[in-house]
């Protein structure tokens, strides 16, 4: 489906000689291409034979509406029935692509008994009684419509029929706080005044070149070692320790240490096989830990963490008491500001954006009615967009190029969303097959966006802090809550994993905490140091997993799991934010925003 815009459905009305001066009838004449599938010539020729039957009805945001009910919505239901005729005659078209891959197989058979036996005896081992079909014409019968493109948007790329039929179509699935007369859409004015700013470094400095695999094993330890450094003077100003000992050294007394948890071999983490790495600082050597004397502990491999307890040998420290982290404090703005009249909508969505046995992107477009129909102020997208894991892709089963996908894709949001007016931030993914693989992600680069579409849209790091109309925002696409919670051990403490995790990353100030990373997780750590920390405590973190969605507040920061869109064939889910600031006090400090989140089935 070419990219539909203003200017080709407005020369298309001029061919009809209906006049339309009001851009926000070209914008939902847009919408209503995008969201229903339609090309500029077809739409303006249904509106023209629409507003015969009216008497000549003037194209206006009412008429549209009009026209939508009671002509766009038959459209699409007599569509789902040709949809399912194309099933069938696709189910013959297998048969007779059968039929000629037979006919070829048995011709190559018959030139298999004039040919040598060596020849015959490897032809013949494709053909086995269990697997008559060779491995070609195998992968051409798991895909008959390779001809077509998978990526298009158009109704002749083959649908899911799980997705199709899915249940709970916005059904509200998890719930958090409360507003007074909650009311899940935008301002008035959605995207108008939305200020917006990335908190760390200037992001041009992400899109230089990587060292992964170059990359020094000294310069890795000296990042290691300034984290364990500037998370030991936090835990000592917090815990007012006078000295922290070296952790090897023989002591007849109860010593302090700092270190950083690692296993003592390349398998999981466990009670017994717990080391402390100190830093140079500290003689920069590992020993052994006994666990045994904690009543309560919750640790992972990576963290900085001070122990107390006893070395008598040099040999193992029997820990005793066991000093978590301190997390950063919460933004505070220095321009004393009024409390807003109306709360902020913020809408987040994780990929992927298709089901797993289709290219299609009717989730997608789904997703896109919710916001014309909510109209948020902000939209968080986060990949991945053209998902590497995805089984025509690995399996090699398009036709267009990767970058080409994804730029249909963000069009579509963007025309799609263009009356709505939403700020739109699009966070990459690792798994986003076009884009670099390397942690941490430069943002996605869109040098085909117009001058009005770019004021709308944001492009982000993978992790980022937002600072947005006052409220700091942590992202990440990287499914850390899936990495650590394989690593994590913990006794006693009483709280759930995802807390416990999540309060982690808090108190390790990082967006990735685990270390060594897991495996692919391709981790360049000069930029890690940069750009993988948190520069404060957000308030609210947005932390897309595989794991089941979840809102919860961790120390004051409100930590969302939006879930993914889609899981597997069927639909997933995404969030929903209400946000308000509450007036500065005299000194300028910002209170907590009062906040309210849903978990959404798309």
């Amino acid at each position: 489906m070419a990219l539909v815009t203003g200017e080709s459905l407005k020369s298309e009305l001029e061919m009809f000689d209906v006049p339309c001066q009001d851009d926000s009838v070209l914008d939902k004449l847009v919408e209503q291409c995008i969201c229903n599938r339609i090309q500029a010539d077809e739409m303006v020729l249904e509106w023209v034979a629409y507003s015969t039957t009216k008497n000549g009805l003037k194209l206006t945001l009412d008429a549209l509406e009009q026209f939508e009910h009671e002509v766009l919505n038959k459209r699409n239901k007599s569509k789902q029935i040709l949809r399912k005729e194309e099933t069938h005659n696709r189910t013959r078209d297998i048969h007779s692509l059968q039929d000629l891959i037979k006919a070829e197989e048995e011709e190559e058979n018959l030139l298999d008994a004039y040919s040598t036996p060596a020849k015959g005896s490897q032809k013949r081992a494709l053909t086995t009684p269990e697997n008559p079909h060779s491995k070609r014409s195998a992968a051409l019968l798991a895909s008959p419509g390779l001809l077509l493109s998978p990526a298009s948007f158009s109704p002749s790329a083959t649908p899911s029929q799980k997705y199709s039929q899915r249940g709970g179509k916005g059904e509200v699935v998890v719930t958090f706080g409360a507003v007074q007369g909650t009311r899940w859409a935008g301002r008035k004015a959605p995207g108008a005044g939305v200020q917006l700013e990335l908190l760390e470094g200037p992001e041009d400095s992400l899109r230089c070149s990587y060292k992964y695999m170059f990359q020094r094993l000294r310069d890795v330890r000296n990042v290691l070692t300034e984290k364990i450094e500037e998370l030991g003077d936090g835990l000592r100003s917090h815990f007012t320790i006078e000295e922290f000992s070296p952790v090897s050294l023989p002591a007849q007394d109860s010593i302090t240490v700092l270190g950083q948890v690692c296993c003592d071999s390349n398998g999981k983490l466990n009670a017994h096989s717990v080391l402390l790495e100190a830093g140079p600082e500290q003689g920069g050597q590992q020993v052994p830990v006994d666990l045994s004397e904690l009543k309560e502990y919750s640790l992972f491999p990576g963290q900085v963490v001070v122990m107390e307890g006893m070395n008598t040998t040099g040999r193992k420290l029997m820990a005793s008491k066991l000093y978590e982290g301190v997390p950063l404090p919460f933004y505070t703005s220095e321009v004393k500001t009024e409390m807003e009249e109306e709360p902020m909508n913020v809408l987040v969505a994780c990929g992927p954006y298709t089901p797993s046995d289709s290219l299609t992107f009717d989730p997608l477009l789904d997703l896109i009615n919710v916001i014309v129909r909510d109209r948020p102020d902000v939209c968080l997208l986060l990949g991945p967009f053209v998902d590497s894991k995805h089984e025509q892709i690995e399996k090699a089963q398009v036709t267009e190029t990767f970058e080409a996908i994804f730029s249909r894709c963000i069009e579509s949001i963007v025309d799609g969303t263009k009356s709505v007016g939403c700020r739109l931030v699009f966070v990459p993914s690792q798994r986003d097959i076009h884009h670099h693989f390397i942690y941490p992600q430069p943002p996605f680069t869109l040098p085909n966006l117009s001058k009005d579409q770019a004021q709308r849209v944001t492009l982000v790091p993978d992790p980022c802090t937002l600072l947005i109309d006052g409220v700091t925002f942590g992202l990440t696409s990287t499914d850390i809550l899936f990495h650590m919670g394989a690593e994590e051990i913990s006794c006693g403490t009483g709280s759930d994993r995802f807390s416990r995790i999540l309060k982690h990353m808090l108190t390790q100030r990082s967006y990735y905490p685990l270390y060594p990373p897991a495996e692919e997780v391709n981790m360049d750590y000069e930029k890690f140091q940069s750009f993988g920390q948190m520069p404060l405590t957000p308030d609210v973190l947005i932390i897309p997993s595989e794991l089941r969605y979840f809102v919860k507040d961790v120390v004051g920061c409100v930590c969302v799991n939006p879930g993914r869109l889609t899981k597997g064939q069927v639909g997933g889910t995404y969030g929903r934010l209400l946000i308000q600031r509450s007036a500065a006090s005299d000194d300028g400090r910002r209170g907590s925003p009062c906040l309210a989140a849903q978990v959404v089935k798309i």
